[in-house]
């Protein structure tokens, strides 16, 4: 009887605790996965960096991706430039007026795309478009073993197939982000001063004071975090894709993901060390206040 007892009370007890216990187990599984990714990316960028260092690819296999993702995304980021700029007018105008400060829209609306909406959107298109192209042909490489055919004939993959992916997006993202820049300039002054009837002395007198080549430098040296995080994630997650068509589309879709998350994480941190930078030189610059 007190045995029996004993097994209920075990039942009851396991019975109670089950989910809990359950819910505890996943929490650790999805701890140790995203520990496992973070250690195996890490070292899957160091092992990029070292063969950047040991011997950089050939001109037959740089120019293609240069071409590839360079020349390509202009046009894409060229047009989301010009709207984004037209759109920061229609939505800043109003507000501006009411505190008589429309004059100075010029300023914030370009202030606001060098440092921010520039370089996030560029690398937002890049992520987008190549990103994601990346890693469904890397992950095709992978599912028909055309990678481990590369290793079974002494190339090394990672030299071969990621360093010229990582060198495109990280030396030609600076030059989409200007074109962004660029674009969202004429956008937003065309709309401002041939659609809203601002001054256009005024427009242009409140950017050259207020938009200082500090502002250009700053979206252009976070873009190359950018750039180099797209390449990265994409090419990591195309190289550990799972078999068959289902894991291709994951590995595109987890790649345009993890990429677009890693770029607002880099922009929060990057923004607040590069304030602090420029706030520890210039602590006494003009501000739009």
């Amino acid at each position: 009887m007190s045995r029996g007892a004993d097994i209920s009370a075990d039942s009851r007890s396991s019975y109670v605790g089950g989910p809990f216990r359950d819910q505890i187990a996943e929490l650790g599984a999805v701890v140790i996965y995203w520990t496992q990714l973070v250690g195996d990316m890490a070292l899957f960028s160091l092992r990029t960096v070292a063969w950047m260092v040991v011997r950089l690819p050939r001109r037959e296999t740089l120019l293609p991706n240069f071409y590839q993702i360079g020349v390509l995304s202009l046009p894409v980021v060229a047009m989301t430039g010009a709207f984004i700029g037209m759109v920061l007018a229609v939505q800043s105008y109003s507000q501006f007026r009411v505190m008589g400060l429309e004059t100075r829209l010029g300023a914030v609306i370009n202030m606001t795309l060098v440092r921010e909406l520039g370089p996030v959107l560029a690398a937002t298109m890049l992520a987008g478009r190549v990103g994601s192209a990346m890693a469904a042909e890397l992950g095709t490489m992978r599912v028909t073993e055309q990678i481990d055919a590369l290793e079974s004939m002494g190339a090394n993959p990672i030299h071969y197939l990621v360093v010229p992916r990582f060198m495109a997006c990280l030396l030609l993202i600076p030059s989409l982000t200007v074109m962004a820049d660029f674009m969202g300039l004429v956008g937003g002054s065309f709309y401002s001063i041939y659609i809203l009837d601002i001054d256009s002395f005024f427009y242009w007198n409140n950017t050259q004071r207020f938009v200082t080549n500090w502002d250009l430098f700053y979206g252009v040296f976070k873009s190359l975090f950018f750039g180099a995080a797209i390449a990265l994630v994409s090419c990591h997650r195309g190289f550990h894709c799972a078999p068959g068509a289902e894991g291709v589309g994951r590995a595109a879709t987890s790649a345009f993901v993890y990429s677009f998350v890693l770029i607002l994480i880099l922009d929060l941190l990057l923004g607040i060390s590069l304030d602090a930078v420029y706030n520890a030189i210039w602590p006494d610059a003009i501000t739009l206040i």
